[in-house]
């Protein structure tokens, strides 16, 4: 492995732990908690604050701060934020701690992409593989599933929760849970289908598409109420994996309603 190297201008407290082959550009400053994997890269003015894991061969772009969370309940008490490997934090993200009411974790997953300006709040668990574009914003304990894609400039409400392989439009507000594949946008988002480019580019053959498709049809369509469309969905499509997702998350214990499409005039 390569030396790990400080630049002079950093400022790395004795207790932080320090992997092998980090970078730490300069102005940097890193508290007593932090945690830095091997090969990871703070390329300039980060900041670390409080009981911080960073994973191993992230890139963290200047201006990053991770800290405490901007919760007024929170009184310097001893909870987390930690992050996965291998993922890559532009500038001015912002990323916080837990809270003990929250119970104290906040995490984020492996290979994330979470460009200018994003912020992830106390008490939210992001999973693999996400991307979150400019400006993307989520409340506190919110949750974001593998393979989500979050567009720019979104705001996803406290406690809402996002499904693997969702996207979610640029500039929308999401206030209603957003199911598995899910496609949503608006200024106040609906569920405009499934997202079918991401279901294409993460290898979902073209059967299981249309599978999902269908499903899709029969749980949102007229008939009967949501929960009797779930039920004869869960039934109708017992042996396939994906719409089994769906229909789990859908009967999960949650704050909100599912997101829905928009009603027919």
């Amino acid at each position: 492995m390569s030396k790990t190297s400080i630049h002079p201008t950093a400022i790395v407290s004795e207790s932080a732990q320090i992997g092998e082959g980090v970078t730490i550009g300069p102005y940097c400053v890193i508290g007593d908690k932090a945690k830095i994997g091997d090969n990871t890269v703070l390329k300039s003015h980060v900041c670390i604050e409080g009981k911080v894991k960073l994973g191993s061969g992230c890139t963290v772009s200047p201006f990053a701060s991770f800290g405490p969370p901007q919760d007024k309940k929170f009184a310097n008490d001893d909870t987390s934020l930690v992050i996965g490997n291998n993922c890559k934090i532009f500038e001015h993200v912002t990323m916080n701690l837990g809270t003990v009411e929250g119970g104290g974790v906040t995490s984020v997953g492996d290979n994330g992409h979470f460009m200018v300006g994003v912020h992830i709040a106390h008490d939210c668990h992001v999973g693999n593989n996400v991307i979150m574009a400019n400006n993307a914003t989520l409340g506190g304990h919110v949750t974001v599933g593998n393979y989500a894609v979050l567009g720019g400039l979104s705001a996803v409400h406290q406690f809402v929760r996002i499904g693997d392989f969702a996207v979610v439009g640029g500039m929308s507000g999401v206030e209603s849970d957003v199911i598995p594949y899910g496609r949503v946008k608006g200024e106040r988002a609906f569920l405009a289908g499934l997202n079918l480019i991401g279901l294409e580019r993460n290898g979902f053959s073209k059967d299981d598409v249309k599978v999902l498709t269908k499903a899709f049809k029969d749980l949102f369509g007229n008939a009967g109420t949501l929960l009797e469309r779930r039920e004869k969905v869960a039934q109708d499509y017992a042996g396939h994996e994906a719409v089994q997702k769906i229909i789990s998350f859908a009967e999960q214990d949650s704050h909100f309603a599912l997101c829905q499409p928009k009603k027919k005039a």
